[in-house]
């Protein structure tokens, strides 16, 4: 059966912090609809066993880098290597950070602020940069298009206690985004925030109090359920293929309806 116009066939994804949770999730939709796929995480164990699991999906080829983000270094240089592996790269999925909650603002340490800044804001951008320098190039040469897409999060509309530097770090980057729709324009590339709410991910298959979290989600969200890694799938096939190829500077929201519930 073809895949029709989520073909993702020749394409190059690649996903950051992907060898788990939605960087993963997003990587299986995309192999999912026969693309290569690439994942880029820091323990090479998790990545062995990502990358078998997106084979067995269905990706052509795959590849893994174990990489540090917030080491701009070692983003080129694995950006290089992907680039050797793979010949190209047709999307980015800037996923890669972590939460760190203080008890609050005032009590914020000054190390928790800058540990996660150093790989939720700064990590994104020398993963951007790589990726904007390449799809640049392949432009000029006669080749243009790509899909950036980065990861964001309620958290940009909504207060949370003792996060406020993870909403800002995903403020920002929201900001970045729409920068780099209008920047890259000119060379095909269109740039997007995938914005999830509350998603169960195997991190959370053992944890004893998932069935409450189930619960309380379902309270609060219209569709009465958490997001599951298979919801990140489409929109991931989405943003990557050329079925959005019109689509730039925006943030899709993924959560149920959460965000526009009132009770």
């Amino acid at each position: 059966m073809g895949r029709g116009m989520f073909d993702l066939t020749a394409k190059v994804v690649v996903s950051t912090g992907a060898n788990s949770g939605i960087g993963l999730a997003f990587l299986q939709g995309c192999a999912k609809q026969g693309a290569d796929v690439v994942v880029w995480g820091r323990r090479t164990d998790r990545n062995a066993k990502a990358l078998e699991e997106l084979q067995a999906m269905g990706a052509p080829r795959v590849h893994a880098e174990s990489v540090d983000v917030s080491d701009a270094s070692a983003v080129d240089a694995a950006f290089v290597s992907t680039l050797e592996a793979m010949g190209r790269v047709d999307c980015v999925f800037v996923n890669a950070g972590f939460q760190n909650r203080a008890e609050s603002f005032p009590d914020m340490a000054i190390e928790m602020y800058h540990d996660l800044l150093n790989v939720n804001l700064h990590g994104a951008f020398y993963t951007l940069r790589a990726a904007t320098r390449h799809m640049r190039e392949r432009a000029q040469a006669g080749d243009p298009g790509g899909s950036i897409v980065v990861c964001g999060s309620l958290s940009i509309f909504q207060g949370r206690q003792g996060l406020e530097h993870y909403a800002a770090a995903k403020g920002a980057l929201s900001a970045m985004v729409k920068g780099l729709a209008v920047e890259m324009g000119q060379y095909g590339v269109r740039a997007n925030m995938l914005a999830p709410g509350f998603v169960l991910t195997g991190m959370t298959d053992d944890n004893p109090q998932t069935e409450r979290i189930k619960k309380h989600f379902a309270a609060i969200t219209p569709l009465q359920r958490p997001g599951y890694m298979a919801d990140i799938e489409g929109p991931a096939v989405y943003l990557a293929s050329d079925a959005s190829s019109f689509h730039t500077g925006d943030i899709l929201v993924l959560d149920g309806g959460r965000a526009v519930n009132s009770q």
